[in-house]
């Protein structure tokens, strides 16, 4: 099955709809490395067995050899594959200790930026909830510098994603466990398209700003008053919310009807 272009063949039945254009457009090279890679870890090609010839792949996936390189030396990075001086490209036992790394179309998926939205969720609460038990008096100041970046980039036109990416990283550091703040730092570089598209939604909503205010500000001061359980709640629903906003942008599909989204200590009925 050749690659091709993206878009030239059916992407086959999913339980959510694509959108009419991906979020990021992705590379053939990242396409041949999930495909090599998937006949790494289903047995196809297995430690010691020799990659097929740079011209090979080339014919027999439809791609450049300079798109069959770049793949192979993403999974050489990965320690799959390595190089044997005039013998070619072979097959490694998988390392013991492996970097963690999602399928490269996560960044084009709408499915999997769900998945990446509803894992940050899930751990966004727990970092809040650590947070209001050992932030520092110069943390908490931090945490309240951060709410006026955001609130400076918003007034200067920007879309403020960085700044509202770098609150959430400064409530990891929080933590005082750095594994935290490197965890969101590379969840980040999967949501910061969809977050752009849902920035640019809500400066035309003044409603959906003062929402993001709201939430941020309560988990601030959470955090602040040592209440972990108000943190946790606090962060959970902005994520929530979050969610809900990326729907209304058009990001993702909405959800079914009847699904509820916390707001305070009440819960409502998302819009259909």
């Amino acid at each position: 099955m050749q690659l091709g272009p993206p878009g030239s063949a059916s992407a086959g039945p999913s339980a959510v709809p694509l959108p009419a254009q991906p979020l990021i457009t992705e590379r053939l090279s990242d396409r041949l490395a999930s495909l090599l890679a998937a006949q790494l870890d289903s047995g196809a090609l297995t430690p010691g067995d020799r990659l097929p010839t740079e011209a090979r792949l080339a014919v027999q996936h439809g791609v450049s050899r300079t798109v069959v390189r770049e793949a192979v030396h993403q999974l050489k990075s990965r320690g799959l594959l390595r190089s044997r001086q005039g013998s070619g490209v072979f097959v490694t036992a998988p390392p013991p200790n492996q970097s963690l790394a999602f399928d490269p179309k996560v960044l084009e998926s709408v499915a999997a930026v769900i998945q990446v939205v509803e894992l940050r969720r899930v751990l966004e609460g727990e970092i809040a909830a650590l947070a209001a038990q050992r932030a520092t008096r110069e943390q908490i100041r931090a945490l309240k510098r951060s709410l006026l970046a955001i609130d400076s980039a918003m007034l200067e036109g920007r879309d403020g994603v960085d700044e509202d990416m770098a609150f959430h990283r400064a409530i990891a550091e929080a933590t005082g466990n750095p594994q935290f703040s490197r965890l969101l730092a590379f969840l980040e570089q999967y949501l910061r398209e969809a977050m752009r598209v849902t920035k640019g939604n809500e400066a035309r909503h003044e409603d959906f700003m003062q929402q993001v205010r709201c939430e941020h500000s309560a988990i601030v001061a959470a955090i602040a008053a040592r209440d972990a359980d108000a943190a946790r709640r606090c962060a959970t629903e902005h994520l929530q919310r979050g969610q809900w906003r990326l729907e209304a942008a058009g990001v993702i599909p909405r959800r079914k009807a009847g699904a509820r989204i916390g707001k305070g200590n009440k819960t409502r009925t998302a819009p259909a």
